[in-house]
């Protein structure tokens, strides 16, 4: 019987944990829900970037269709008027007057690799009209200028030019008769004189606003088609009297400067040395400078300056000057 006594003691502990162990399973089925399926919410940020490829495929240039512009062209259009009218007994004096004056500018340049092509068309024209006086002229200018250049290195190129230089209408100088009255001559019109230049050389451009030409090979015509007005212009623009051509080899020198030197403000400067080897004590210098100040789009006003050595013309300096108000288009704008 002592013997027996472990074995009763562990029944009687198991059959009294039993009833406490059933309830518990019981309790975890009616504590548990059954699911066939289960459906994970996904995250609508992404946290990791897709993962993606390039990859490159040349396309002939045919297939492109693009066409290059070498290219670049400026034009500008300009007019003023400038009028003034007085009555008879206007107090503090005056002369009715009206005067117009136009302009067109044309500049076409064509840049690739190391060539250049540059080609300027420049038209002046102005007429003034006081009571009482005959007409004058305030601007008359033809001139035209085109240039190829081949690059050497990065500041110097060879270059050929070739420029004509002439007038539209007729020009006068003015006297008055024994009566007081007012007559005039003339002494140059058309083609009388013209000028055609040709020149090669070597031009230095270190930048892009300014440019010098040495035109160590240059030959430069004379025309005077007009052969009767060495009567009011003895010296006859250095055409022999009676002819109608001359031809001169020189030595010439242009320098060019186009630059805005302030905010719509702009200026233009042309230099020009003639040095013919027939008479190389005389040399020919002409100096063109404009100053373009713009007001708004349309209208500019600007200054204007000529001074003008050339024995063939005066033993003196020559200088003109002009001062407009006016209306000035450009394209491109």
């Amino acid at each position: 019987m002592i013997k027996s006594k472990p074995f009763i003691t562990i029944l009687i502990l198991f059959l009294g944990v039993l009833p406490f162990t059933k309830s518990f399973a019981q309790r975890r089925v009616l504590d548990s829900i059954h699911v066939e399926e289960i459906y994970v919410r996904k995250n609508p940020f992404n946290s990791r970037p897709n993962i993606f490829f390039i990859y490159t495929r040349k396309l002939p240039i045919s297939n492109l269709h693009l066409r290059v512009n070498y290219w670049k062209t400026q034009t500008s259009l300009g007019l003023n008027l400038n009028q003034a009218a007085f009555s008879d007994n206007w107090s503090g004096g005056g002369v009715n007057s009206i005067a117009l004056g136009s302009l067109f500018n044309y500049k076409a340049e064509y840049n690739k690799d190391d060539k250049n092509f540059t080609s300027v068309i420049l038209l002046q024209y102005g007429k003034l009209k006081n009571d009482g006086q005959l007409e004058r002229k305030t601007n008359d200018r033809i001139f035209l200028d085109n240039k190829a250049a081949m690059a050497l290195s990065k500041n110097w190129s060879f270059f050929g030019s070739l420029s004509f230089e002439s007038q539209f209408d007729a020009g006068y100088n003015y006297k008055k008769d024994a009566n007081g009255d007012e007559i005039r001559n003339k002494i140059s019109r058309f083609m009388a004189p013209g000028y055609l230049t040709e020149s090669v050389g070597f031009e230095y451009k270190p930048v892009k606003f300014y440019s010098i030409r040495f035109g160590t090979g240059t030959a430069r015509q004379t025309f005077m088609l007009d052969t009767t007005l060495y009567k009011n212009n003895s010296k006859n623009f250095g055409v022999p009297i009676g002819k109608t051509f001359k031809n001169e080899l020189a030595f010439q020198t242009v320098f060019n400067f186009d630059k805005d030197i302030a905010t719509n403000l702009n200026l233009k400067s042309r230099y020009l040395l003639f040095a013919a080897y027939d008479r190389i004590n005389n040399i020919a210098q002409r100096l063109d400078a404009t100053v373009t100040a713009k007001v708004n789009q349309l209208v500019n006003v600007t200054v204007g300056a000529t001074a003008l050595y050339d024995d063939n013309y005066s033993g003196r300096v020559q200088y003109t000057q002009n001062l407009t108000l006016g209306v000035l288009f450009t394209i491109p704008r």
